[in-house]
């Protein structure tokens, strides 16, 4: 049965920290609002723009049908950016305040993402697991 196995909202706090590296790429630092989890995002910018302090809803998922009790829905027509990739690690070394904190790592056709936060929030992930990685901006 699909799920989403993650999603909060997240606001910008930073983008392009060490520099701007790639003209169509910017790498953006965010943290959550529900579970305080902190990601860096490599985010196409020249088809999906975003600015420092955007908030957004990011969602994890391994499918874009989900199955409720009222049968198979698509959920990708609710998102405005949507990248597919896979899920390479999940470590707690260089995580700094206890082995509670983990690190997951995945990559979206070379868009690297690093998800990090307390361990409860990431059980639904699996090293070598596919996953939709799905954004809609929100309003402040």
């Amino acid at each position: 049965m699909s799920e989403i196995l993650f999603d909060d909202v997240f606001k910008v706090e930073d983008i392009d920290p060490d520099g701007k590296k790639y003209d169509k790429v910017s790498r953006i630092v965010a943290r959550s609002e529900k579970r305080d989890m902190y990601m860096r995002l490599d985010v196409n910018t020249e088809i999906y723009p975003m600015k420092k302090n955007e908030r957004f809803l990011m969602a994890l998922s391994p499918s874009l049908v989900l199955n409720t009790k009222d049968g198979s829905v698509s959920i990708q027509d609710k998102f405005e950016y949507i990248m597919h990739g896979r899920l390479y690690n999940i470590t707690n070394d260089g995580c700094s305040k206890s082995q509670l904190e983990v690190e997951v790592y995945a990559s979206f056709g070379g868009l690297q993402m690093t998800l990090r936060g307390h361990a409860s929030h990431c059980v639904k992930f699996a090293v070598d697991q596919k996953l939709f990685l799905l954004i809609r901006k929100v309003e402040s």
